[in-house]
């Protein structure tokens, strides 16, 4: 799999104004151009939910990857709790409508997406990995514990927790002072770190003078907050700025230099230009921590609304 995944969670936008989280402005021909252009750059893993615009994304995303062979690309889906219907078996009813919708009979990577129950969850994944619906499994907005856990009940049946998708960036850094990331790193499981850009404010794009667009719930969400960040993004321009980056592709250079795989939300191809450059920065240490200290001194909370902190006590 690539070093970065390729995150459609705005793809679940209608397009319309003021229809979805993001406020995107998507076409079919934009998102097919988003495709060719990370495919042409060896970017090849899509990451989608039904939950993303209650299945907008997962069908958004089977059109614009028409006309690829299944082996050119690999799918991360999800199975959320709070969305699971009241049938036999909503693991796999919801697996069933993903694939429906995807175009596909399997998905290299399906996510029980939070922790509602793990131990009623997670039994209902092991039948699905021997038909070979799914290839692997993952777990997302999991702590250490529940983690622990569903790896426990897979491996009774041969099988592993192989991915660990949580909120991880500059600002919000739980997985890692929870000691989630060095327990990835001790058992071979990829940590996938979603939000890395902070929904567009980590970008460098948006400050004070420019907030993020109204009526969308990111700028709900950020735009209070701009100005606590301005020395930290002032700082990622500087440092993109002497590799012929940007703000944001240094934000993704940090998060790779982390031992994770970053999920960066493409809805143009200039962002996949982005992800390209992020891949060539090495960050030196002393450049890790000036950032971490400065993201630290901005003493703001990004947590989202779905999340729990990663420390347990």
């Amino acid at each position: 799999m690539t070093s970065v995944a390729l995150g459609t969670w705005a793809w679940g936008d209608s397009g319309e104004p003021g229809d979805g989280y993001f406020g995107s402005q998507l076409t079919e021909s934009g998102l097919r151009e988003v495709v060719d252009k990370a495919h042409s750059n060896g970017l090849t893993l899509w990451d989608t939910a039904v939950v993303y615009g209650m299945g907008r994304s997962e069908t958004a995303l089977a059109q614009a990857l028409k006309g690829y062979a299944r082996s050119e690309y690999q799918l991360s889906t999800k199975f959320t709790p709070q969305a699971a219907g009241d049938g036999d078996d909503p693991v796999a009813d919801m697996l069933e409508q993903s694939l429906d919708r995807l175009g596909t009979d399997y998905v290299d990577l399906y996510w029980i997406h939070n922790p509602a129950d793990v131990a009623r969850w997670t039994p209902r994944l092991i039948p699905l990995l021997r038909s070979g619906r799914i290839k692997h499994v993952g777990v997302s907005n999991h702590n250490l514990k529940e983690i622990a856990l569903a790896d426990q009940i897979l491996g009774e049946a041969g099988f592993r927790v192989e991915a660990v998708q949580n909120h991880y960036s500059l600002l919000y850094r739980s997985s890692e002072r929870a000691g989630i990331l060095e327990h990835c790193r001790a058992h071979d499981v990829r940590f996938f770190a979603y939000m890395v850009l902070e929904q567009g404010a980590l970008t460098g794009k948006y400050s004070p003078a420019s907030p993020l667009p109204e009526g969308s719930n990111r700028a709900a969400v950020y735009n209070g907050i701009l100005p606590q960040l301005q020395a930290l993004t002032d700082r990622m321009a500087a440092i993109g700025a002497e590799a012929g980056a940007s703000a944001a592709d240094v934000a993704t250079a940090w998060a790779i230099a982390k031992g994770t795989t970053p999920i960066i939300g493409v809805t143009k191809a200039a962002h996949v230009d982005g992800v390209v450059r992020a891949r060539g920065i090495a960050l030196a240490d002393e450049e890790i921590a000036e950032l971490e200290a400065l993201a630290d001194a901005a003493d703001v909370d990004t947590r989202g609304s779905w999340e729990r902190e990663m420390e347990v006590s």
